[in-house]
């Protein structure tokens, strides 16, 4: 299967969301434990620009709504799964898509943050707040809100208490894991041993060609992923290439025309565009 990449230019980490493609598979089902719904930054007065631009291309977006201060405009991609545009000033123009027909005060520029929905929420704040550092910043309805330390876009994460909604189930148009960066090696290693330590049953670390990655479940069951920022995208091609071939880990590499045999033809469409 394709492993696909999309983030900014340099694909910078608090840029990437990344799909499997597997055609007929089964179609999932949101629920608790799972991450409910994936927000982008856009900059403040652009989602009107969006819905017209969602709706040229054939795409239904939700009426907008608000946020803790934010305006929210939800919809679902062609397999169902969740996406949200938040208008908010923490918007970083360095991570927009230059090359793209969308106006530069309407780009996305990484992400805003993700929901996790959970039937019980106390444990998962425990671990978000106690272990991983976050801190609640609001709170409305059953939704509470949390960020890591810094500045900028791609530091909130939301939770959702349903204790009356069933289990999600992980398959088409639902998220399997939600990444969090560290620095280093060196790093990763400490909070592989002080999950390690809390219970957590951390999986060893993992090459991923182009960050290292530890694995673990939180309490409400949505898989946690500690990813490093090293090696990063230009590992094994210059920047300008990111995309435009097909790359293996280098102990793939005496399978490739296999691979490529066994893989379907991607086309790149442009589709309509909003000015």
């Amino acid at each position: 299967s394709y492993h696909l990449y999309y983030g900014d230019a340099e694909g910078r980490p608090g840029t990437i969301l990344t799909f499997f493609t597997w055609p007929g598979a089964r179609q999932g089902r949101d629920g608790n434990g799972q991450l409910t719904a994936t927000a982008f930054a856009i900059p403040k007065g652009s989602a009107g620009y969006w819905r017209e631009r969602l709706a040229a291309n054939g795409v239904a977006a939700e009426q907008p709504g608000e946020r803790f201060g934010e305006r929210v405009l939800p919809f679902s991609d062609p397999d169902g799964l969740r996406l949200e545009l938040i208008e908010t000033a923490h918007t970083d123009p360095a991570n927009a898509w230059t090359a793209s027909e969308v106006p530069g005060d309407a780009a996305i520029s990484g992400f805003h943050g993700g929901t996790l929905s959970e039937k019980a929420h106390e444990p998962t704040v425990a671990l978000l707040t106690d272990t991983m550092g976050l801190q609640l910043v609001g709170s409305e309805g059953n939704r509470l809100r949390y960020e890591t330390n810094g500045t900028g876009a791609g530091r909130t994460i939301d939770i959702v208490s349903a204790p009356q909604n069933q289990h999600g189930r992980v398959a088409v148009g639902t998220v399997h894991h939600i990444a969090w960066r560290t620095e280093t090696d060196e790093q990763q290693r400490e909070w592989l041993e002080a999950l390690n330590r809390q219970g957590y049953s951390v999986s060893p670390v993992m090459d991923r060609v182009y960050f290292h990655s530890i694995y673990y479940r939180e309490p409400g069951g949505v898989l946690f992923e500690i990813a490093t920022d090293q090696p990063g995208f230009a590992v094994d091609e210059p920047i300008d290439q990111l995309g435009k071939s097909l790359k293996l880990p280098s102990w793939f590499e005496s399978h490739r025309a296999e691979i490529e045999a066994s893989l379907p033809e991607i086309s790149v469409l442009r589709k309509a565009a909003v000015k």
